[in-house]
Order: structure tokens, then C-alpha cells, then sequence
């Protein structure tokens, strides 16, 4: 297995560029293959990308706070202490892999942006307490939890397949009227079971890539704390006073939990990215005392949110691209996913879906965008073949789950905690990327028997 490792390691080394050079890369390839393809013109083309450029950026804000909420959240004193308990568990590089790897796939699966941040968190303070660690295979461990978010009970498409409404039909071209209980997808016993394997996979690949012998993999500088000096204020005046105080804290705190608790008693809301996002910024001023505290080190973990903040226009602009029609009235979306529709039998379909899933997803790494762009097409094609509608639903999910482990978008935020770049962990995400695929395929093939 050594070698295999090795041999994904040094291959996304030389091939892999920055994240941001990637987005360029699918730029261009999505723009040269929707000429030909699609029959579009450079016009339409072009047209076509610069009106997606910013259909992500609510999206994107949302993901700037999780990843700025959530760091600075972990840098609560209290937080901090309870994470660093946590970390002196594993007393081996080993354990300590195993450990990392449930943590982050069992948060990624309650919660998918919580999951993501948690588990770099937790990655790092184990590297900070336990020497002779793969720093990279640790923060890789970390993100590879990722892969079973859309199996949770954050999915967005078993979600929405869920939610009745006119939406649910819209979105589906009136191929599917009537709401897809979760019984029949995220709680059916094949998903249940495809995700206890993988996260059993994964933890035990992971596991076993790391050296036997201990290794040095990190500059110590990335794991220091850095704890800001106080400054000396002046209490008295009116201002500090007001900066310092705790029950201006307290309070603010008070109503957005509150809002929460109603949010899911009374009013019947979901756990969603909103949630995490207000969970985060209030348990953060709360815990961090006073205002002023929480302000230094809201602003500390702001610099991470520049990898999302920059390549998240670029995305939306790709995906604007693969959606996005000209005079001929097809998209590149439409031809991969009509494509697998073409080949497939009411067997195979859930299977070649999953495939067609994970293809898009590397044009449209969100789990909003794709279900917006492959449900009108894949539940078309369940329909003719007669397969089941719950299971096309996940195979779509799980597709857009999949290869999020070989693109770097969803890794930024792991790497801007880690102080890493994607060329550091991709090659062990590539041999989980393998091995997860090997285990869904099959779960998909046994569940449409």
C-alpha cells in the first residue's frame, strides 16, 4: 500500500496547482467544451459565465462565516481547553489518525459545515499535542470526513426532496409532485449502511497510510496559538466600559440563542447553515466574555476567509457556464447527464448517476447547484426506466458528496485552519476518493436490486 500512496502523493504534488489555478483550469476547459458541445457561440459562452459569477454570493458569505465563526468560536478560552482534553486521547500518530477521522465524518454527517470546521480544529490541536503525526495526513483525515455530508441530515437533496411544496415540482419538471419521506433516503437501511462502511473505509485507509516510523511533516509555526496581548485600556471611560462589558455580551447572546431554541420548538425549522452560522456567532460572544474579546479574535480568523472570498465568483461563474444555454437550447450539464441516461438500464441507473453526480460536481461544487441542475434531467430518466425516486436522489447526492474529496473548493476552509495548501493533502483524499467509490458503487448496485 506504500507504494500506491506514494505514488498519489507525488502525482497530485507535480500535477495539482493552487486552488485558485484549478478554478481557472475548469474555467477554460468548461468554456472550450460548451463551444462544440452545446453548439454555443464564444459570445454565449462568455455571456453565459459572467452572468453566474455572482449567483454564489450569498453562498458565499454564508461559508466566509462558517469557517470566520467557527475559528474564532475555537478560540474561546473555554473551547480551547475542552478541544485540547479531547486531544490528548490518542497516544499514537495512528489513534490519533482513527480518531480525527471519526470526529470529523460523524460531525460532517449531523452537519456539514460544522463538521468541516470542527474537524481541522480538532486535527490541529491533536498535531499540537502529539508528535511524530503526518501534519498532512492529519488535516487530509480531517477533510475525508466530508464525503458522507450529503448522506447526513444536512443533505440538501434529501432535504428538499423532502419539503412539500410547488418548489419540489418546479424544480423536478413535475417528474416528482409529491415529497420523498426521509425514510426513504437518508434513513433507508442501504444509505444507513453505505455510510457506516465508508466512514469504517476511510478511517481504516487512513490508519493505515501513515508511516510506521514517526515523522516531521510541519513547520512548528503553524500550530502555535498565538494568543493576542492584552491591551491595557482604560476601564473608566465610557467607551472602554461598554468594551469590557460582559452583560452587553450576555445579553445579545441571550436573544440569538433563544431565537434558535424557538427557531426549532415552535417553529419547526431545520438545522441549516444559517443555524450553524448564528450557533457559532453567539455561543462565540458568549464564551468569549466581552465584546471587545470577541472582536480581536473575530478579526484574527478573518484573513483564513480569503481562499473562499476569492474563488467563489470564479465557481459560480463555472457553473454559470455548464447551466447556462444558448441558441441551441442545450447546456454541457444536459449532455453529461442525458449521456448516462443513454447507456443506463433500470439496474445500472442509480450507478451512472452517482458518476454523472461526481462529474458535475467538479464544474459545480455546491449541493443547491447541482440538485438545481441534474433533478430535472436524472428524475426525468428514473421515470422512463422506473426506478425509484428516493435512490435516484442519493445517488445524485452521494455523486456530489464523492469527489469533493479530489476537488479543493470545499477544502479551503480545512486548509486556511491548517495553514496548508491542497497539493498537501489531495494525494491521500485520492486514495479515499478510491476506495469510498468502490463502497458506494456497490451500496447503489445493491440498492436498486
Amino acid at each position: 500500500m506504500g507504494g500506491i500512496i506514494s505514488f498519489c502523493v507525488r502525482l497530485v504534488q507535480r500535477w495539482l496547482p493552487e486552488p485558485f489555478i484549478f478554478a481557472i483550469l475548469l474555467t477554460l476547459l468548461a468554456a472550450v467544451l460548451s463551444m462544440p458541445i452545446c453548439h454555443q457561440t464564444l459570445v454565449e459562452v462568455v455571456l453565459n459565465w459572467g452572468g453566474g459569477v455572482w449567483s454564489l454570493l450569498g453562498f458565499s458569505m454564508q461559508m466566509a462565516l462558517v469557517l470566520v465563526g467557527g475559528s474564532a468560536l475555537a478560540e474561546a478560552p473555554v473551547v480551547r481547553r475542552g478541544i485540547d482534553r479531547l486531544a490528548v486521547i490518542p497516544k499514537s500518530p495512528m489513534a490519533a489518525i482513527a480518531l480525527v477521522t471519526v470526529v470529523s465524518s460523524l460531525t460532517c454527517w449531523l452537519n456539514w459545515g460544522f463538521g468541516l470546521i470542527v474537524g481541522a480544529i480538532f486535527a490541529k490541536a491533536v498535531a499540537r499535542r502529539l508528535h511524530g503525526v503526518d501534519y498532512r495526513l492529519l488535516i487530509a483525515s480531517a477533510y475525508s470526513g466530508f464525503v458522507v455530508w450529503h448522506a447526513g441530515i444536512s443533505g440538501s437533496i434529501p432535504l428538499a426532496m423532502a419539503t412539500d411544496g410547488d418548489s419540489l415540482a418546479k424544480t423536478t419538471n413535475g417528474y416528482l409532485t409529491t415529497p420523498v419521506p426521509l425514510d426513504q433516503t437518508l434513513f433507508d437501511w442501504h444509505n444507513v449502511l453505505m455510510v457506516i462502511l465508508v466512514i469504517v473505509a476511510i478511517t481504516v485507509v487512513n490508519t493505515l497510510m501513515h508511516p510506521r516510523a514517526d515523522v516531521v511533516t510541519i513547520d512548528p509555526s503553524l500550530l502555535d496559538v498565538n494568543d493576542d496581548v492584552k491591551e491595557n485600556l482604560d476601564k473608566h471611560t465610557p467607551a472602554s466600559r461598554m468594551e469590557n462589558s460582559r452583560w452587553l455580551s450576555w445579553i445579545l447572546s441571550l436573544l440569538g440563542i433563544s431565537y434558535l431554541l424557538l427557531r426549532i420548538t415552535i417553529g419547526g425549522g431545520t438545522v441549516d447553515l444559517g443555524f450553524v452560522i448564528m450557533l457559532f456567532l453567539f455561543a462565540g460572544l458568549l464564551l468569549h466574555g466581552t465584546p471587545i474579546a470577541y472582536v480581536r479574535a473575530f478579526t484574527k480568523a478573518t484573513s483564513s476567509a480569503a481562499g473562499i472570498i476569492l474563488q467563489f465568483p470564479f465557481y459560480a461563474g463555472i457553473m454559470g457556464i455548464i447551466t447556462g444555454v444558448g441558441a441551441s437550447g442545450i447546456c454541457l450539464a444536459t449532455v453529461i447527464s442525458d449521456a448516462c441516461i443513454a447507456i443506463s438500464t433500470p439496474s445500472t441507473y442509480p450507478l451512472l448517476s452517482f458518476i454523472s453526480a461526481g462529474v458535475v460536481n467538479l464544474f459545480v461544487p455546491s449541493g443547491g447547484g447541482q440538485w438545481a441542475v441534474q433533478a430535472p434531467i436524472m428524475f426525468a430518466g428514473a421515470s422512463q426506466l422506473g426506478v425509484d425516486s428516493g435512490l435516484t436522489g442519493m445517488a445524485i447526492a452521494w455523486g456530489d458528496a464523492w469527489t469533493n474529496l479530489i476537488q479543493p473548493f470545499w477544502a479551503l476552509p480545512a486548509l486556511a485552519i491548517a495553514g496548508l495548501s491542497a497539493k498537501d493533502i489531495m494525494g491521500f483524499c485520492l486514495v479515499d476518493l478510491v476506495v469510498s467509490g468502490i463502497i458506494i458503487a456497490g451500496g447503489l448496485l445493491l440498492w436498486a436490486m
